[in-house]
């Protein structure tokens, strides 16, 4: 069956230049994202279409976003969104509340202060069965906001070093004690893991990584299948990409290297391309090549032309600063979105292989999106996207079958 994946939108007026404050609040499950009830008119397999629906826009600004995240945050079964603002100068993080049928109408600002935000995560950080949110921020303290069961946060301490340069956050559980951690990378400085106590405490902390590793982006889970969370770092600055194998402990050895070695690496997720049953690496660069590295359940990635190295998915050298994997067409393989700099976004539909993908664009021409974002917003059964973009207005596109 063909694929078709493009974007459209039914309203494209770009929204006005922000103005003052906003306002933020949410609950609970981040699971549920990449399925949901199907709609009898959505098939699974069937071309595909991205629309931008008429309230599409995630507020009106121009803010400089560098970080969105799904999950349900006040509780009534769908999912709402947080954004991270502030990239380089300080901004308003905000939470975007969905109306059940994918229209982020009512918007509430995430704390009081505004700061250099780069990230913002959703987990369950105190145990009490709510989605709490922790911000990342660039060379100010990162916080710790708690959900109150309704959606509405208070900040409820600090983590990480609050001069760091950090980049990403990535919440999992490392030493497998049931609680969700905090993983900072930091470009330029040394990265950490921050353990929680289990009630949203993280005072102890480890070292991953060199001290001198520029990390731009982790993804934690288990590559080497021994049970516990591993680690894959997306390097900057010319420095080999690393995966980093977990003792047991917590405690992670020197790392092997996976890529070409000179990589300009931004993002990385983690996934099963090819249906073996191993998790492969899929890498988001900056002027050359995105690509899918194979694993082969040891832990090892390679990336050549022979059997289990790695294919080239985007041949382009276009400016790649994010990516998501999710079922988009629910015909059983994990497909790629991707997030560009002056260019439109694309989605890759796997041919099921994980070697051959077919490419379609959505979203503005000339955008710079930091951080994209895939769940089913709409209830539909199909995972949809959300952008989040630096000096241009964030937004969600529909999954939608192809009329």
């Amino acid at each position: 069956m063909t694929h078709e994946l493009r974007g459209r939108a039914e309203d494209h007026s770009v929204p006005p230049k922000p103005r003052g404050v906003r306002q933020g609040r949410a609950r609970a499950t981040l699971m549920g994202i990449l399925l949901g009830a199907m709609a009898p008119w959505a098939l699974a397999g069937q071309s595909r279409v991205f629309e931008m629906p008429r309230y599409g826009w995630l507020g009106t600004g121009l803010d400089r976003s560098a970080s969105l995240t799904f999950g349900d945050v006040d509780g009534d079964g769908d999912l709402d969104v947080v954004v991270a603002n502030g990239r380089h100068w300080a901004g308003e993080n905000e939470v975007f509340l969905n109306n059940g049928v994918g229209g982020f109408l009512l918007r509430r600002s995430l704390g009081t202060d505004w700061a250099t935000s780069y990230a913002a995560a959703l987990a369950d950080l105190d145990g009490d069965g709510d989605l709490d949110v922790a911000v990342g921020n660039d060379r100010t303290r990162n916080m710790i906001f708690l959900n109150d069961g309704g959606g509405r946060f208070h900040q409820e301490g600090e983590f990480g070093d609050p001069v760091a340069p950090t980049r990403s956050l990535t919440l999992a559980d490392m030493n497998g004690d049931g609680a969700m951690d905090i993983l900072i990378t930091n470009r330029g400085a040394p990265n950490a893991i921050h353990f929680n106590d289990g009630a949203a405490g993280f005072e102890h902390s480890v070292p991953f990584g060199s001290r001198d590793d520029s990390t731009i982006s982790v993804a934690a889970a288990d590559v080497d299948a021994d049970g516990d969370a591993d680690l894959v770092l997306a390097n900057r600055d010319g420095q080999p990409n690393a995966v980093y194998l977990n003792d047991g402990e917590a405690g992670f050895a020197d790392g092997h290297a996976y890529g070409t070695g000179q990589d300009e690496t931004r993002a990385v997720a983690l996934g099963d391309l090819d249906g073996d049953g191993h998790l492969d690496i899929v890498t988001a660069n900056i002027g050359e090549p995105n690509r899918v590295y194979f694993g082969d359940g040891s832990g090892q990635f390679g990336f050549g032309p022979n059997r289990g190295d790695g294919v080239e998915f985007d041949s382009t050298d276009a400016q790649t600063y994010s990516l998501a994997l999710a079922d988009l067409d629910r015909d059983g393989d994990l497909d790629i979105v991707t997030g560009n700099a002056d260019r439109s976004n694309a989605v890759f539909l796997n041919d099921g292989d994980g070697r051959s993908f077919q490419r379609s664009s959505f979203g503005l021409d000339d955008g710079v999106t930091y951080a994209v974002a895939v769940g089913d917003v709409d209830g539909d059964g199909f995972p949809d996207v959300a952008v989040a973009n630096s000096d241009g207005p964030n937004a969600v596109y529909l999954n939608r079958p192809a009329r």
